[in-house]
């Protein structure tokens, strides 16, 4: 006969083993762990629509030019930062080649909510588009010129209450300035607690405007007025640009400023071609790095692209793995995507700068 209390002893094991089992499971699908994850999201072709309307219109009398092809800026889906991955979930997309996992300091501050994270995203999306705008006109030979603006207030700073977002900055003490740096150099000329008096523009209006400085709170011989500059730019006609806040960041400029040229330029620069590529912009033209490069290559390619314009700084994380068939053209500038894809629209063997 089985002894009882062995039997017991055995039972009392698998009972504690399965439920081991369940909390370890438990604990692998539910608890979340501090990463976030970044996925290809759609590829959006910047010569057609998005939301059904033309992702470009152009003010009246505005001579634009027939395209063809595609060019498309490429998006990642990345984990909100609310958003929760389990220890299942991130070792699963661990294993996915096109699907990256990061820590989620290195996407999302600390403590910051989602709504601070959409308007930080939809702010970079803002300084995207008038970027592509003023590189665009500026490569299709139309002059942009822009001036020193109040872009933001410090809560409670010197200015708070005496200027405004918007004011445009034309002089520092009488002496003019047209740029932000040669407003930031004018006030920087004072000692803390001295009067600076600015000369702004609002509303048709001009007038001077006496501030006391403060010392900077991490270095008390700098003296701070509490304002962030921006430019605000004068364009020569009306360029309406329709993405809207379901997309977010500033990596879409490169694109959107060789839709731009191509509109505005006789020939089809794209050949016909799907293109696709990523890349922030600056007014003069020069392609920044962004991240998620393969992620959006991943995207290009299930999109049909052929072609991938890539950030100079990108192109060795871009070849760091499958291609995807893609043909990656390394972009420094605007003027290298639009010589590139020239080159390439009339010969597609053209030899163009590259990711090798």
């Amino acid at each position: 006969m089985s002894d009882p209390h062995q039997l017991s002893r055995r039972y009392t094991t698998l009972v504690v083993a399965a439920i081991s089992l369940i909390v370890i499971t438990c604990v692998a699908w539910l608890v979340p762990v501090p990463y976030v994850t970044l996925k290809p999201g759609p590829a959006i072709d910047t010569l057609g629509k998005f939301e059904d309307k033309p992702v470009f219109t152009f003010g009246k009398d505005v001579k634009t030019y027939p395209t063809s092809g595609s060019l498309d800026f490429t998006t990642v889906s990345v984990t909100r930062p609310d958003g929760r991955v389990s220890l299942v979930g991130a070792m699963t997309a661990f294993f996915d080649p096109d699907v990256a996992v990061v820590p989620k300091t290195q996407v999302y501050p600390e403590d910051e909510t989602a709504e601070q994270s959409s308007a930080a995203s939809a702010a970079q999306l803002l300084g995207s588009k008038d970027s592509s705008r003023v590189a665009a006109l500026r490569a299709a030979g139309y002059t942009v010129t822009g001036r020193a603006s109040v872009a933001g207030l410090v809560k409670g700073g010197a200015a708070a209450k005496l200027l405004k977002v918007g004011d445009i900055v034309t002089a520092v003490d009488g002496s003019k300035v047209a740029t932000p740096d040669a407003a930031v150099k004018g006030v920087g000329a004072h000692r803390p607690g001295e009067t600076v008096s600015l000369t702004i523009e609002r509303k048709g209006e001009t007038k001077d405007v006496p501030i006391v400085t403060r010392a900077d709170p991490k270095d008390k011989a700098i003296p701070r007025i509490g304002v962030t500059l921006g430019v605000k730019y004068r364009f020569p006609f009306k360029i309406d640009n329709t993405v809207g806040s379901s997309i977010g960041g500033p990596s879409a400029g490169s694109m959107f400023a060789l839709a731009i040229y191509d509109k505005l330029t006789a020939g089809q620069l794209t050949g016909g071609k799907r293109i696709a590529g990523t890349g922030e912009i600056g007014p003069d033209g020069t392609v920044g790095p962004i991240g998620g490069v393969r992620q959006k290559m991943a995207g290009a390619s299930d999109d049909g692209a052929t072609i991938f314009l890539v950030p100079a700084a990108n192109c060795a994380e871009a070849v760091d793995g499958d291609d995807h068939g893609l043909k990656l053209v390394k972009v420094t500038k605007l003027s290298d995507a639009i010589s590139s894809l020239e080159a390439l629209a009339t010969n597609p063997k053209a030899s163009v700068p590259s990711c090798s």
